[in-house]
């Protein structure tokens, strides 16, 4: 049971951060290398696709790392857990305001607000790569360490 619950947790933690960082170190700078009209169109329809596999990969990574947590007494599996967790809360209240700005309707495709709003999307997209990173970091050491 505790094998199993390790290996979904981090296999859901590095599929996940594998897909954050994708995102911020070639997806998103491509996607600003467009027009803005270009970049959010891409740009939606890269989150929706995106939404339905990071959000169940970021869940069940964490609750994995609790159930490790809860089977082994691990602190470092509880911290990692916490942390590929915040990154879903973190998406609501930081990350979701600016996404709601960049589907309005009377967004000007091309002003300098909507540019603005892709790279700030951008940079706070990064937090969510780092927290995956580290939880998945955390995963890993447990792992090699046993």
């Amino acid at each position: 049971m505790l094998a199993a619950a390790q290996f979904v947790a981090m296999f859901c933690a590095l599929m996940f951060t594998g897909a954050a960082v994708y995102i911020n170190l070639v997806e998103h700078p491509t996607r600003l290398s467009f027009s803005n009209t270009i970049a959010l169109s891409i740009w939606e329809s890269s989150y929706k696709r995106a939404t339905r596999m990071q959000a169940p990969l970021a869940l069940i990574s964490g609750f994995s790392a609790a159930g490790v947590w809860w089977l082994s007494g691990s602190l470092l599996w509880l911290l990692a857990s916490v942390l590929i967790l915040l990154v879903v809360p973190f998406t609501f209240a930081i990350i979701m305001p600016v996404n709601t700005e960049l589907q309005r309707a009377d967004l000007e495709p091309e002003s300098v607000r909507a540019r603005k709003l892709l790279e700030t999307w951008g940079r706070l997209h990064s937090v969510r790569s780092i927290l995956a990173m580290v939880a998945s970091s955390l995963m890993l050491t447990q792992l090699v360490s046993v």
